[in-house]
């Protein structure tokens, strides 16, 4: 399994939804909170191409973006094939 990182925000709904999927994948992930950590924040927009908001899903090198979007991979059944990639 490639490793998966998400960056997040403790208060952020979105964040919880889009790791309870993961771990009903039983996916390992690295979580970075980003919350009142400016340099992280920089780091996470710049690595997916300026977008702003949490969560930011990456999946070994590909950036597959926020919530509603690995939520749209899963019902496409891709999720589970870049999880296995």
């Amino acid at each position: 399994m490639p490793p998966v990182t998400i960056y997040t925000t403790s208060w952020c709904p979105y964040c919880k939804e889009a790791k309870s999927l993961l771990d009903s994948k039983g996916a390992a992930y690295d979580e970075i909170d980003v919350d009142g950590e400016p340099e992280l924040r920089r780091a996470m927009t710049a690595k997916a191409g300026g977008r702003t908001s949490v969560p930011q899903i990456f999946i070994g090198d590909k950036h597959v973006g926020g919530c509603d979007d690995i939520h749209a991979l899963d019902r496409r059944g891709e999720l589970d094939k870049l999880l296995a990639a």
